[in-house]
């Protein structure tokens, strides 16, 4: 059997654990924070490179799809054109802004080369 001072011992116990379990500390508030900032700054230098790796193949895509215009315009014409031919014949539906075709003198080659300045000058 408890005596009436053991009893209000325990209950000035449980109102003081229930006030120190009521919050968080300012130190777990703070690792929290500091948890969080190394998180989103891993998240943001990965997702920078996947919009670097979008633009690779956006490049790739464009020149591969002038040199697949160019082949099909030799195929008709037995020479390779420009790309303002490649459009006027209907092998391009809109001229690139990143890419250049230039058939040699003869026009039985071509090259096909990126304008300065734009995204694809380096791939």
């Amino acid at each position: 059997m408890y005596t009436h001072l053991q009893g209000n011992v325990r209950q000035r116990m449980r109102a003081r654990n229930k006030r120190a379990e009521a919050g968080f500390t300012l130190i777990e508030l703070l690792v929290v924070i500091v948890i969080l900032g190394i998180l989103s700054a891993i998240v943001v230098f990965s997702v920078s490179g996947i919009n670097d790796k979008g633009q690779v193949s956006a490049c790739k895509t464009d020149k591969s799809t002038i040199q697949t215009a160019e082949e099909a315009y030799f195929v008709t014409k037995n020479v390779y054109g420009t790309v303002d031919e490649l459009k006027t014949g209907g092998f391009l539906t809109e001229v690139s802004s990143w890419y250049k075709a230039t058939p040699s003198d003869d026009k039985k080659t071509y090259s096909v080369e990126a304008l300065p300045g734009k995204p694809c000058a380096g791939v």
